[in-house]
C-alpha cells in the first residue's frame, strides 16, 4: 500500500511516496501555481497521477498547506491565494474518485511529531517557529478534532501588556488582520524587529544565532526579551492544553540559547509548584509537513 504526502507552500509543492510504514520511497519538488484555481487543482491531479504510476498502485493522500481549513473543507490562504474560499478536498475528490485529507501544513508538522521526536508521549504540541508561528495538538498519535480548524494558532495569541510595557515593545498589526499578535515578535520577522526596537540595527535569526554563540552583548538583550516572550506565550499553551512534550520545528528550533532555556522561561511564567513540559527539537526536520500530510491521509484511510 502507498500513501502520498502532499506539503503546498506558496513557492514550493512537495510531493512524497511513503510505504505503509511510512518509509520514504520518492519525493519531488515543483513551482507552486498560485494565481489560477484550476491550474493548481490541475497540478495537484497531475501529481498524484505521477505517484500513482510509479506506485502501480492508487495510494492514500494527504495534503497540508499554508492557511486555515475549516471543519467543512473551506480554505483561507493568503500564500495561495487562488484557494481561498474554496474546498480543495471535495473538488480533488470529484476528479480523482478518492477520498483526501487535509488540513494545515503546521498541524501536519504536529501529526509527524508526534508520531516522530514526541513518539514517547500521550500529549504533544507541535509549535512551528519559522516565517510564522503555529503548530497543533495531538493525543495518542493523532491530531485533536475541532470545529472551526483553527486550533494550534498559538501565534496569534496576543501580546501581553504587562510584557508589552516592560520592554516599551511596539504595537504592530499582523499580516491575519489583527493586531499585536504575539507571532510579530517571536517568529522570524521579529528577530528583526526586536534588534530594530533594542539596538536600531537590522539582523536577521541567523545572524543572532550566529552573535549569541559569540556572546554578543545586543545579542543577549535580544534573548532576554525574546524567551520571556515565548516563555509567556508557551506557558498559556501550558495553562490551555496541558500537552506532556512540546516539539519545535522552523529556524528558531536550530537556536541552541533559546531550546536550551524555554524550560526555565516557560516556568518563570506558570503556576508555582508546576513545570513546563518536555522541549524536543523536531526529529524530521523540513520533510517533516510532507510526512504529516502522509500519516494524516493513512489515518484517514482507517477512519
Amino acid at each position: 500500500m502507498a500513501v502520498y504526502g502532499l506539503d503546498i507552500g506558496g513557492t514550493k509543492i512537495e510531493t512524497a511516496i511513503f510505504d505503509n510504514e511510512l518509509n520514504l520511497i520518492k519525493s519531488w519538488r515543483i513551482s507552486t501555481p498560485t494565481t489560477d484555481y484550476q491550474v493548481f487543482l490541475e497540478t495537484l491531479c497531475d501529481l498524484i497521477h505521477q505517484a500513482d504510476e510509479f506506485s502501480q498502485t492508487q495510494g492514500h493522500i494527504g495534503i497540508g498547506m499554508p492557511g486555515l481549513i475549516n471543519n467543512n473543507g473551506q480554505v483561507l490562504s493568503a500564500n495561495v491565494p487562488c484557494a481561498t474560499d474554496k474546498f480543495i478536498a471535495q473538488d480533488l475528490e470529484k476528479l480523482l474518485n478518492r477520498p483526501i485529507a487535509i488540513k494545515n501544513d503546521t498541524r501536519c508538522f504536529a501529526l509527524s511529531e508526534a508520531n516522530g521526536a514526541g513518539k514517547q508521549y500521550s500529549r504533544v504540541f507541535g509549535a512551528v517557529i519559522g516565517t510564522g508561528a503555529a503548530g497543533g495538538l495531538c493525543i495518542d498519535g493523532k491530531l485533536e478534532k475541532t470545529s472551526l480548524g483553527m486550533a494550534g494558532e498559538y501565534g496569534h495569541i496576543p501580546l501581553p501588556a504587562h510584557l508589552q510595557i516592560k520592554y516599551n515593545l511596539p504595537i504592530t498589526e499582523c499580516g491575519c488582520g489583527l493586531t499585536g499578535c504575539i507571532e510579530s515578535y517571536i517568529a522570524g520577522p521579529g528577530i528583526k524587529r526586536l534588534y530594530q526596537h533594542f539596538t536600531h540595527k537590522t539582523l536577521d535569526a541567523k545572524q543572532w544565532s550566529c552573535d549569541l554563540a559569540n556572546n554578543d552583548e545586543a545579542a543577549i538583550k535580544v534573548l532576554t526579551c525574546y524567551l520571556d516572550l515565548l516563555g509567556n506565550t508557551f506557558a498559556s499553551l501550558v495553562k490551555l492544553t496541558e500537552p506532556d512534550a512540546i516539539v519545535i520545528g522552523g529556524g528558531i528550533s536550530l537556536v541552541d540559547a533559546v531550546i536550551e532555556s524555554l524550560p526555565d522561561a516557560i516556568n518563570s511564567h506558570l503556576f508555582k509548584g508546576f513545570n513546563a513540559p518536555v522541549i524536543l527539537r523536531a526529529k524530521y526536520g523540513d520533510s517533516s509537513g510532507v510526512r504529516g500530510a502522509a500519516i494524516l491521509g493513512l489515518q484517514a484511510s482507517f477512519e
